[in-house]
């Protein structure tokens, strides 16, 4: 059952939406709350947190509804509102949209027509609390996820952007911590899960801070992607950054005693980026696909305790930025020809 509050100091339109929905809530399809005023509306949502869109007119006493909107979309962005006004002019109408309007109904009202919009509506909020509980299965993202990214993913521009499958230009990068499987082997889970979550802590910290975006942890390895200006050299720095703050860190005691180092491998180009996993089971993973993937990945499979590998077409891309040398041509699954790389150094 979806609750809906309604926002009017118009007594008479409780009565007409107890007479028009009438049926939608004998069946326990809708359950209307109703509110005076905004400062009303705020408390009455408090008090019924479940509540899923709010139908709210301008003009009102105390707090109105355009005020009303501007607080809902700072304090809750999964809390939908359609405004239901007979101030139908541009001017109220794009300041709504502005504040976060879902939608706009003139008064006098059509019923028909409102129904339509409430119906369009908590569709749309059932989509986002679908996928949101689809990537908040992910234990490990969670616990990535700060307070701003959680207010993004509840907005309509992340709702949006869920659908945007685009080829790109950006660097790939695979970061393996070496001889971490031989751990796994030996050491208690809780262990082996605490190291693992402290490594990854200081690759994930270097990676945000050069505006990278870590698009997945892969056992003991993670893999980020960087976009924008400069996403080549600000991957290698996020990548000479992670070797030297895992380098730093202290041997493990006890009878572990695994001192981590990481093995790099970097690759550049276009990639083709999008919502990829299974619509019927609900699990969609925002990632990016193709050749330069790949090579990243094999790249890193092929660098050794320390090492930073690059492809040639990224070495020619920063080699006057990066002090670089050249390793060996290989052999890559895929690849027909022998393949050149270099190993960035500092």
């Amino acid at each position: 059952m979806a609750k809906i509050l309604v926002a009017d100091d118009e007594m008479d339109l409780e009565t007409l939406i107890r007479q028009k929905f009438r049926k939608q809530i004998r069946e326990e399809k809708y359950e209307f709350i109703f509110a005076l005023n905004g400062n009303d509306a705020i408390e009455k949502i408090k008090q019924n947190p479940d509540i899923t869109l709010v139908l709210s007119d301008i003009n009102m006493p105390e707090m109105d509804g355009l005020t009303l909107l501007g607080v809902l979309n700072e304090s809750n962005p999964m809390l939908k509102t359609v405004i239901v006004s007979a101030y139908g002019d541009m001017d109220n109408i794009r300041t709504a949209m502005n504040r976060g309007a879902f939608d706009f109904v003139c008064k006098p009202v059509n019923f028909e027509d409102l129904e339509v919009t409430i119906e369009k509506t908590l569709k749309h909020v059932l989509q986002i609390k679908e996928t949101l509980q689809a990537i908040k299965e992910n234990n490990i993202l969670r616990m990535y996820v700060d307070e701003n990214v959680l207010k993004f993913m509840g907005s309509r521009e992340y709702e949006d952007s869920l659908m945007v499958n685009e080829t790109v230009e950006a660097t790939v990068v695979f970061i393996d911590i070496c001889g971490f499987t031989a751990i796994t082997e030996s050491a208690q889970a809780n262990t082996v899960v605490h190291m693992l979550n402290k490594y990854f802590d200081v690759m994930v910290k270097e990676i945000i801070a050069q505006n990278g975006h870590v698009d997945k942890f892969i056992g003991d390895a993670v893999m980020a992607v960087f976009r924008g200006n400069f996403h080549l050299d600000r991957a290698i720095d996020a990548c000479l950054s992670v070797r030297e703050q895992i380098k730093a860190l202290p041997k493990e005691s006890g009878d572990i005693a695994f001192l981590p180092e990481v093995s790099i491998g970097i690759n550049c180009g276009e990639l083709i980026s999008g919502n990829i996993g299974s619509g019927n089971l609900r699990r969609l993973d925002y990632t990016v696909v193709g050749d330069v993937v790949n090579t990243a990945a094999r790249l890193q499979s092929i660098a050794t305790a320390s090492q930073i590998v690059i492809s040639e077409q990224a070495y020619e891309q920063v080699k006057n930025s990066f002090n670089c040398r050249k390793l060996s041509e290989v052999s890559l699954k895929n690849k027909q020809q022998l393949v050149t790389i270099y190993e960035v150094v500092d």
